[in-house]
């Protein structure tokens, strides 16, 4: 082929014209005149096979008339067997042969302790023998080679399953006035599957009234981190003076009056799509009183519930009890929950109206089921964990300065989890770090939360094939933030949470739009929230 064109082949014109002899180990020089001056390629490659059948079937011809002459005489005749070997190849009587009768009778000498005897083995045999074993042991060490090739390569080119499944990084700090940055203002009424007794507004909207806004204070967690993490105070053992705190923005979500009754209200929409991570909102004050309904969650309103749905914190009226609650189509439990991985209990469902007669159920049962139909809980209840210690949510929450609720949803590590810390002071000194450095510009200077070394939760989920709840029941979710009033669930519960309001007020309704004084209480205080997710490395994972 010709290097500079590829596709170009050389012809047999082309080539040189010295000829390669037809006879073996021959000097002669051969002329063109030997293959004839009209022979082209297809003629000499005929008379050089032509050539090579004649040789060969001369061969064969004497090859037969030696294997006639040795089988005519005796197995033992050895001298005969030598004396047609010598003839035949044409060599010197002289010249001592070794025939395949004498090589399988010639002994091999092997030294004992007492001198020397000989072996019944042969050398044909000993040759043998050490050919298979050498065949034996090229074929192990090929065998060898190639399994350690194989793993080689899957270590290093496959290899564990890419997954996030190391160290968490930042991923959103939602902080002061870069907070909005990260929602959306959903503008209307409230969905009709909640049905609040609000409507919400759009960010230009709320400014105006009053109702979003970042207000700069002197933070209580600072205080906390510089004395019990730093060790510092004012120079006589006292506690820290403001004057050595620096002030950090704070959010503020609140609802007002409107003509028509609806109380104008917020909802935010997370921007961004989430299939795992972990959450953490620092709240200061969260909504309380009669009528209120706030709630921090994760959900994918266009598919609920196939997508699933997570709330991080729920209030309703003056729950006290901070509660996590997972919403699912069909086919999700947490009957299977191993013991030991929890705080918390498990919500209740009693006196569910039997669906064909009205007839209250009074069965006791824990809300372990999170299908939004099951016909033995509360529509929508879903399954509840909640707080055992009390105090985590509501009026105590606020009296205590609020608390850092925090959600880690892991499909890889198949579970979901939920803390709460309040007051402050009971803040894991990892998470204290990791919220106060969050700010920090070098990723090295920030330090990232690890649950592993915090407090059990009070709520476990597991969510895997293996469980009972596939972890694809919750996907492409989007947090949301928002004060709802009265509706389906604050509304419905309106008569049993305020007694002594309900006594003037016919409906929830009617009391939010008479503009108590109590809905002073209705807003968020929050520091910020911190998302992070585990970072992707290759890893095999036992569980």
């Amino acid at each position: 082929m010709d290097r500079k064109n590829p596709t170009k082949y050389v012809t047999i014109s082309e080539r040189s014209t010295e000829r390669t002899p037809l006879v073996a180990n021959s000097n002669k020089e051969e002329d063109d005149d030997d293959y004839g001056s009209e022979m082209d390629g297809s003629d000499y490659f005929k008379s050089i096979s032509e050539a090579a059948n004649d040789s060969i079937r001369r061969d064969s011809m004497a090859a037969d008339r030696l294997s006639e002459r040795l089988l005519a005489i005796d197995d033992d005749d050895d001298e005969m067997e030598d004396l047609i070997l010598h003839e035949t190849l044409n060599v010197d009587m002289d010249t001592p042969l070794i025939t395949l009768s004498e090589r399988k009778r010639r002994p091999i000498a092997i030294k004992d302790g007492t001198g020397t005897s000989t072996a019944t083995a042969t050398t044909a045999d000993w040759t043998n023998v050490g050919g298979r074993f050498c065949s034996m042991t090229s074929l192990c060490v090929l065998a060898f080679s190639l399994i350690s090739a194989a793993l080689w390569i899957s270590a290093e080119f496959i290899g564990p399953p890419n997954q996030p499944s190391g160290p968490y990084e930042l991923i959103e700090r939602q902080e002061g006035d870069d907070f909005f940055g990260h929602y959306t203002f959903y503008e209307g009424p409230d969905s009709v599957g909640s049905n609040g007794y609000v409507t919400y507004v759009a960010e230009q909207r709320a400014r105006d009234v009053a109702i979003a806004n970042i207000s700069y204070e002197v933070d209580e967690l600072d205080h906390f981190y510089r004395r019990r993490i730093l060790g510092e105070d004012d120079g006589e053992g006292e506690e820290m003076t403001t004057t050595k705190s620096k002030t950090e923005p704070f959010l503020y979500l609140k609802t007002a009056a409107t003509e028509a009754g609806p109380r104008e209200s917020i909802r935010l929409e997370g921007k961004k799509r989430f299939n795992r991570g972990l959450f953490i909102i620092d709240v200061r004050h969260m909504p309380v009183g009669c009528g209120t309904w706030p709630a921090f969650w994760l959900t994918d309103e266009a598919n609920w519930p196939v997508n699933g749905e997570i709330d991080i914190v729920e209030g309703v009226n003056f729950q006290t009890e901070a509660k996590t609650a997972l919403h699912t189509t069909k086919g999700c439990d947490m009957f299977d929950v191993p013991g030991g991985t929890m705080t918390g209990t498990w919500d209740t469902a009693v006196g569910i109206p039997n669906r064909k007669t009205g007839i209250p159920d009074m069965t006791f049962r824990e809300a372990k089921n999170c299908f939004v139909y099951d016909p033995h809980q509360w529509i929508n209840q879903g399954c509840v964990a909640i707080d055992n210690d009390g105090g985590s949510l509501g009026i105590p929450l606020n009296d205590k300065g609020g608390g850092i609720f925090a959600l880690e949803w892991d499909p890889v590590f198949r579970h979901i989890r939920t803390w709460v810390f309040s007051p402050h002071t009971t803040v894991p000194e990892n998470l204290v770090k990791a919220i106060r450095t969050a700010s920090e510009e070098s990723e090295s200077d920030r330090v990232m939360p690890n649950p592993e070394e915090w407090p059990l939760p009070y709520g476990y989920f597991p969510i895997s094939d293996q469980t009972n709840c596939e972890g694809t029941k919750f996907r492409n979710m989007r947090l949301v933030l928002n004060t709802a009033l009265c509706g389906t669930v604050a509304g419905n519960r309106f008569f049993i949470d305020c007694k002594n309001v309900s006594k003037t007020f016919k409906s929830c309704d009617e009391y939010i739009k008479s503009r108590p004084e109590a809905l002073s209480e209705a807003y968020w205080k929050i520091r910020g929230v911190y998302i992070y997710q585990r970072e992707w490395q290759k890893a095999w994972l036992g569980h």
